[in-house]
């Protein structure tokens, strides 16, 4: 009799043990999850982070771009001798003109460099117009997805507000003096075909092309590595 209530017992013991263990884990579940919505982002913070990481980038990469050698030293970004004026190069490398030529490429990535410097502004000022929906679907898409994002709602404007920049820029580092020296010394050549592309289109959407290869590179970074991750809300949004 003695055993049988022992076994009892030792049922009803480990009946309750288990039941406390079990109230233990729903309880312990139930912080948890708490704790796990209590962290989840709300939309607009989400907004509020990725407009912060285009911003970083923009800021970043108008900075890099702007300095002297941002563009001629980059190999990334570095604007080529214009390509439906590449047998002018050629045939002028070809009767030893190549320190000009040379000289000429560097005169128009310095233009870049100068126009740049006015790009921060143009960028932040997109960056604001982003909605929400937009910021959501940017956070489930690729490492590039705001900078695709932001190179689609811009580059018709940006265009239109750099071109001026450009052109101020090619005068204030003499570019056109270097490219009426190497066209008129090619259009001189015998059977010459005369080529006179626009070196204000050209450099506006090198240096708008330019920008948008840093900012990619800097959504990637911040995406991928925790120490870009320069704000409380960048940490959040990226972790």
């Amino acid at each position: 009799m003695r055993f049988l209530l022992f076994l009892t017992f030792g049922f009803v013991v480990n009946t309750m043990t288990a039941q406390i263990n079990l109230n233990n884990l729903k309880s312990v579940a139930k912080k948890a999850q708490e704790v796990i919505n209590s962290s989840e982002l709300s939309q607009s913070e989400v907004a509020q982070g990725l407009k912060e990481a285009l911003i970083v980038g923009a800021t970043n990469s108008s900075y890099d771009a702007s300095k002297k050698g941002g563009f001629n030293t980059n190999p990334l970004i570095r604007i080529p001798f214009p390509k439906d004026a590449e047998k002018i190069k050629t045939t002028l490398v070809k009767v030893g003109m190549k320190s000009q030529v040379t000289q000429f490429e560097k005169t128009l990535n310095a233009a870049a460099e100068d126009a740049s410097q006015f790009a921060k502004k143009i960028f932040i000022d997109a960056v604001k117009e982003m909605t929400i929906k937009d910021a959501m679907d940017i956070l489930k898409g690729k490492d590039n997805a705001a900078t695709n994002y932001l190179k689609k709602q811009t580059s018709e404007e940006l265009y239109v507000k750099f071109k001026p920049i450009v052109k101020q820029s090619i005068a204030k580092v003499d570019l056109t003096k270097h490219w009426n020296m190497l066209s008129n010394r090619y259009n001189a050549l015998p059977l010459s075909k005369k080529v006179n592309p626009d070196l204000e289109d050209y450099i506006t959407s090198q240096t708008i092309n330019g920008l948008f290869v840093l900012i990619a590179n800097q959504e990637k970074e911040i995406r991928n590595n925790p120490n870009a991750r320069v704000s409380e809300i960048l940490q959040k949004v990226f972790k």
